[in-house]
């Protein structure tokens, strides 16, 4: 039989639901007798397990980790999700860490580099994403990078330094060309003061032991 929509409605007084009138006395008998309101979530729950539901929502209890206090009820989410001792891992090394240490380590971490097998530019861990959606493969003497606060990237400089450097490398590397004729005036005027140093020195030396022998 269906109930009729303007059927008078009436609230516990023990449970504050509302009940049609028509029952509101047998109901506010068993709600009394069986039920009744914990006083820390207002939750009606059995009066035969309200130690229970106590126990096991509201009841304080330590984190095994940290060893802050709190209600049991919330004790699994703060372990999974707020707890400074809890495990986490970095974002680049995946190395296991507590998640108050997390930060400093990913700071350090993020800041290393790898190599990237397409452009073969060393690139930041924490750029590494951002990297590989941009990469194309260009080798990293024609990657465009930011400017040094002049108009002039620092990979720029940096390159060109090194083409200059080798420039300098394979000239040095370079035999010049002997000056033929300069060595060649040279090498004979050499000869010729040297000859005339060894006459010179003969004929001082003969001179020298003639006057020895007339003596």
């Amino acid at each position: 039989m269906a109930i009729a929509s303007d059927e008078a409605m009436s609230i516990c007084s023990h449970c504050d639901r509302a009940i049609p009138s028509a029952n509101i006395d047998l109901h506010y008998a068993h709600c009394s007798r069986n039920l009744e309101r914990c006083k820390h979530c207002g939750d009606m729950v059995p009066k035969k397990h309200a130690e229970e539901h106590y126990l096991n929502t509201h009841a304080s209890v330590s984190c095994s980790l940290c060893s802050e206090t709190m209600e049991r009820e919330i004790l699994a989410f703060h372990k999974g999700e707020n707890c400074p001792q809890r495990i986490v891992t970095c974002e680049f090394c995946e190395f296991p860490l507590p998640a108050i240490d997390l930060s400093e380590h990913q700071e350090v971490c993020g800041n290393r580099t790898e190599l990237c097998h397409l452009c073969r530019r060393y690139v930041r861990l924490r750029e590494r994403i951002r990297h590989e959606a941009i990469c194309n493969g260009v080798s990293d003497n024609n990657v465009s990078v930011p400017d040094n606060g002049v108009g002039v990237s620092d990979h720029t400089v940096n390159t060109s330094r090194r083409d200059a450097r080798a420039a300098e490398r394979a000239q040095g590397g370079q035999r010049r060309p002997p000056l033929q004729g300069f060595s060649r005036r040279h090498l004979l005027f050499t000869i010729a003061i040297t000859g005339i140093a060894v006459l010179l020195g003969s004929l001082f030396f003969q001179s020298k032991t003639e006057n020895t022998d007339v003596h």
